[in-house]
């Protein structure tokens, strides 16, 4: 029946202030996530002032965010520390693993931080994809490495970082998009890799931190392994996401879309993409960039149950995140009052970090 699928989707806002229509829609049982963007972030009052209406709207909602670091960071401006991309962590465990590894953890940790501090509860993070030939991934250093033993010890310890404050991990983009050559957001790739090459490379990330149950949540890639599933991308497969990932591998936790609203996902209007994403094994599914009244639209209309493990799957989710108070977000970061954040000492302190372990790359 409609409206019977309870905090499925995650949404978007389309500013720095909520609108009348977008109250409307965070008020929906449908609504269970809010995925914040630059253009929804002008300083971090402004930020803590939105994201704590939103609390006050919906309390059930949790608020997250891409802030992986480098290039892929929602909030940079007025302060807001930069973090480097991921593969720093990668070039600095070339030269000694054991401070890679220390370096991966801590900024694991100042990420986090940085986002509970302002009313965000979780980044998309990490991306366990293997850094190679990916426009997407490698091309702007989103990845840890190429040897998949040494994207599970970085990423290891960046959710240990992340957990010691309260955030959970979600690990992108199952099985991996690393070695994909082309971008999912504008076309639908597809990759001819076996499943047995699959398992040694880009698969190891995924099956050691499920082992490890370090993954809370994993995001599928929009892209199609023909040697796996010819017919599907990895996000409406239900080899991939309930044999493979489920049976297989083990995985208990969250599976959350990446965004339908991509070309990667075209695998018909965006009500298809939903009811095709639930029915391969998707727990909560991603919809931005759309009109407001097409999003409330899919909101109201969308009729397939979910299912009573989905839904204890989301709030198992949810009740792993922890939501701080005005207080305890005092006392946990105290260096990261907005006062600090605008000032410049604090801003030539995360430069100079940044230099130090500066490799970037021109794109």
């Amino acid at each position: 029946m409609p409206g019977s699928n309870s905090n499925l989707f995650m949404i978007d806002l389309e500013g720095t202030e909520l609108s009348d229509i977008e109250r409307k829609i965070l008020k929906h049982p449908n609504v269970g996530a809010v995925i914040l963007f630059t253009r929804n972030f002008a300083n971090p009052e402004q930020l803590e002032k939105l994201t704590s209406e939103i609390h006050a709207i919906n309390p059930h909602i949790f608020i997250a965010t891409d802030h992986e670091g480098g290039f892929i960071q929602r909030f940079l401006r007025h302060g807001f520390r930069s973090l480097p991309a991921a593969r720093v962590y990668g070039d600095v465990y070339d030269l000694s693993p054991e401070a890679g590894i220390k370096l991966a953890k801590q900024y694991g940790e100042l990420m986090a931080k940085d986002l509970l501090t302002c009313g965000v509860d979780l980044s998309l993070a990490p991306v366990l994809d293997l850094h190679d030939i990916s426009p997407i991934v490698a091309r702007l250093d989103r990845a840890f490495h190429q040897d998949p033993d040494a994207v599970v010890a970085l990423a290891n310890a960046f959710i240990e970082g992340m957990n010691n404050v309260g955030m959970p991990a979600v690990g992108k983009h199952f099985p991996g998009h690393g070695r994909i050559s082309s971008d999912s957001h504008t076309t639908m790739p597809v990759s001819l890799t076996t499943f047995d090459e699959l398992k040694i490379k880009d698969l190891k990330p995924f099956i050691e931190l499920i082992k490890r149950e370090r993954l809370s949540a994993i995001m599928p890639a929009h892209v199609t392994y023909k040697a796996v599933d010819a017919n599907k991308p990895a996000g409406f497969s239900s080899i991939w996401l309930q044999e493979i990932l489920r049976h297989d591998l083990g995985f208990t936790g969250l599976i959350l879309s990446d965004c339908l609203s991509m070309t990667g996902a075209d695998i018909g209007n965006l009500m298809t993409r939903a009811e095709e994403a639930l029915n391969a094994g998707c727990d909560m599914l991603i919809v931005c960039h759309q009109p407001r009244h097409i999003l409330l639209e899919l909101l109201q209309t969308l009729t397939l149950p979910q299912s009573e493990e989905s839904a204890a799957r989301i709030s198992h989710f949810k009740n792993q995140m922890l939501r701080f108070s005005h207080s305890e977000k005092n006392q946990v970061v105290p260096y990261l009052s907005h006062t600090l954040l605008g000032q410049q000492e604090h801003l030539a302190d995360c430069t100079s970090q940044n230099l130090q372990f500066n490799t970037s790359k021109t794109i």
